[in-house]
């Protein structure tokens, strides 16, 4: 196989400008090559930007830094070569089948007898033989990403990049289309030299890729690479396979591990602090992953690639919930996998007040931004602070939709468990319910 190199990704760093005239930092010092004839992966979760550094190889954005070259020459638009599939199937839904992959051509200047002729074969290729004069409207969701791949390919890139392109189908078209995809790809009937693939499926990675990736959060970096060494087709079932996704689980929680096990005197994890991001996570799923952890099979401890199979979770769906959980202090995340404390299993156990109780003693203690919220109430004569003095001081740190976000966290939290009250129309906290 030819190991020429295809794409090379030196010290990229992408930022955007805030509302206050300061900068968000969203990739930085990302460094990476393809090879011809590698699938590569980068898996992450949501907001790692992952995404973002697909468009600065496509050349639909500039790096603020280091740059990317494809077969040596550097990237500043969108290179003859290079083709993108995204999540969003992305067709024009006035045109047929036919007409939304020759669509892809027209920048190529072929004749029509040569486009037409490229299409039909591109259709041909991924199995749609027969929908040429179907509209979008027509087709199922994964008929509809299939024509993305058609048009994508009907180019004869040399890398195709993929943007979670199976993340809108249900589990066992995405399954297909997957399947379909790699046995072309190993028959080598795919116009492709290499492949770079998004995706936060940690199985998907797995089962695709000969190399993954893994992106860290805020702002996006590359904190391992995993080669795959398994021959395809794999079996999700073989023990080396699961192997594998456990070794990934654990890389991907290792910083949370190593916060875990430097407590610091206040009993908060380093990094956790007034400006941390929080994810918006109910807690009916909060309570719910407890309950499950606390019985069987489990009785208080699992394998998260287990307890994620079985729950039909991803990163993006198990992560959040996981990592607010360890944040509260209920569990503890270790080696791959997620065991109740004491706190956790007094949770579990408990009726409906008392739970409410618990959840809110810890939200305060543990929760930098809630305890902060919950000491400006005390401390006010009135008891009362309007939303728009806390979000100033997030803004600070983070971007405005962040904000938001982490304030909408914290304030369904703290209504859980009772530790104060928000009153959206006059948009201010208060102390009303907590007795």
């Amino acid at each position: 196989m030819d190991n020429a190199v295809l794409l090379d990704v030196q010290g990229v760093r992408k930022t955007f400008p805030r509302p206050d005239g300061g900068e968000l930092l969203v990739l930085d010092d990302v460094n990476l090559r393809i090879a011809d004839g590698e699938i590569v992966g980068l898996l992450g979760r949501s907001g790692s930007g992952k995404s973002t550094l697909l468009r600065l190889i496509a050349g639909l954005s500039r790096p603020a830094g280091g740059r990317v070259s494809y077969l040596g020459t550097v990237v500043d638009g969108p290179p003859p070569g290079i083709a993108i599939v995204f999540q969003s199937f992305a067709l024009f839904p006035w045109l047929t089948v036919l007409e939304n992959v020759e669509i892809g051509l027209e920048a190529l200047g072929l004749p029509q007898p040569e486009t037409r002729r490229r299409a039909l074969e591109a259709i041909d290729l991924i199995g749609l033989d027969g929908f040429e004069s179907a509209y979008p409207r027509e087709l199922s969701g994964g008929m509809r990403q299939r024509v993305g791949f058609a048009r994508a390919l009907v180019v004869h890139p040399n890398i195709l990049l993929m943007d979670e392109p199976f993340s809108a189908l249900d589990v066992l078209t995405a399954e297909t289309v997957r399947t379909d995809f790699l046995d072309l790809w190993s028959d080598g009937k795919l116009p492709i030299k290499g492949v770079v693939l998004v995706t936060h499926n940690i199985e998907e990675a797995v089962q695709m890729c000969d190399r993954i990736l893994l992106f860290s959060t805020n702002p996006g970096r590359i904190i391992g690479e995993i080669a795959v060494d398994l021959p395809q087709p794999r079996d999700r079932l073989d023990p080396s396979f699961r192997a594998l996704v456990d070794r990934i689980y654990i890389a991907m929680t290792a910083r949370q591990e190593e916060a875990q096990r430097h407590l610091a005197r206040l009993d908060r994890l380093p990094g956790i602090g007034i400006d941390t991001i929080l994810s918006e996570v109910s807690t009916n799923l909060l309570s719910g992953l407890l309950e499950r952890l606390a019985g069987a099979p489990y009785n208080g401890s699992a394998d998260l690639p287990v307890i994620a199979s079985a729950l039909h979770m991803e990163v993006d769906d198990l992560f959040p919930v996981a990592e607010t959980l360890q944040m509260l202090r209920f569990v503890e995340i270790e080696g791959g996998d997620i065991k109740l404390t004491e706190a956790g299993t007094e949770f579990a156990d408990a009726e409906t007040d008392l739970r409410k109780q618990l959840f809110g003693r810890n939200l305060l203690l543990h929760v930098p931004l809630a305890g902060h919220i919950r000491r400006i109430l005390d401390e006010r004569t009135h008891h009362t602070a309007p939303k728009g003095r806390f979000l100033d001081e997030l803004e600070d740190h983070m971007t405005p939709d962040a904000a938001e976000q982490t304030l909408r966290a914290v304030t369904s939290w703290a209504r859980y468990g009772e530790a104060f009250a928000y009153d959206d129309q006059k948009q201010t906290f208060s102390l009303e319910n907590p007795a």
